[in-house]
């Protein structure tokens, strides 16, 4: 263990002034990660956030599951960094998980909780169809900029590496390198938190497609890293 907490999290200062972030994400380390615990985010959220979703796999991964504790009650998992982040490039290695009305997804958040306007790049996976990846991001509250790329192969499948790279004037995301969606109108301006988690939804079944119960169902994470400009 103290040989994986020497690793777990580097920070770099490169000769451009350029700061690295980088995590494995193969244990728990409350110093910069928190896990969401006993309670709900509401609305289309179906399910109630639990600490014990969150762990980690015997190779070294993340492992955020989307539980049931009784008939038509569901636990699901939501990771987050303690620090937040603003301009620069965020990549992740995942795998999310495949079933109807759910989503897994890592994006960065800040918003009222945080005392600011509430600000949010996506990266998320629907997963009634994991061959396709969802970008999309908030700006002081306001969305609907939803991109749904064709992926090529099925996300559920293997880890691939998805990024966006935020700059002032754009938001430019990418799949395994390869740049799929670029946006630059009202692009948000306020740092913040990483986060990844899995939920199913309820009420939204257009976006989603009908929730079946289907559990226990994961999303798992390789690695992820935050360079800054």
């Amino acid at each position: 263990m103290a040989g994986s907490a020497i690793v777990s999290m580097l920070f770099v200062s490169s000769s451009y002034g350029a700061t690295e972030f980088w995590e494995p994400l193969t244990y728990y380390n409350p110093a910069t990660w928190q896990k969401a615990d006993g309670y709900s985010n509401g609305g289309m959220f179906n399910c109630t956030w639990r600490a014990n979703n969150v762990s980690f796999t015997s190779d070294g991964h993340l492992k955020l599951g989307l539980t049931s504790s009784a008939y038509n009650v569901f636990n699901c998992a939501e990771y987050r960094s303690v620090n937040k982040y603003g301009y620069g490039l965020y990549e992740v290695s995942m795998k999310p998980a495949k079933n109807t009305g759910i989503v897994s997804s890592f994006f960065t958040y800040t918003g009222p909780s945080d005392g600011t306007p509430w600000d949010e790049i996506d990266i998320e996976f629907l997963g009634k169809d994991t061959t396709k990846v969802q970008f999309n991001y908030f700006t002081n509250g306001i969305g609907g900029h939803e991109k749904v790329v064709d992926l090529g192969f099925d996300a559920s499948q293997g880890f691939h590496t998805y990024a966006f790279n935020w700059q002032a004037g754009s938001i430019k995301w990418y799949v395994d390198g390869v740049l799929k969606h670029t946006a630059t109108s009202t692009i948000p301006t306020n740092p913040g938190k990483i986060m990844m988690n899995i939920w199913n939804g309820t009420g939204v079944d257009s976006w989603l497609g009908a929730y079946n119960g289907a559990n226990p169902l994961y999303a798992e994470y390789d690695w992820m890293k935050y360079t800054s400009n």
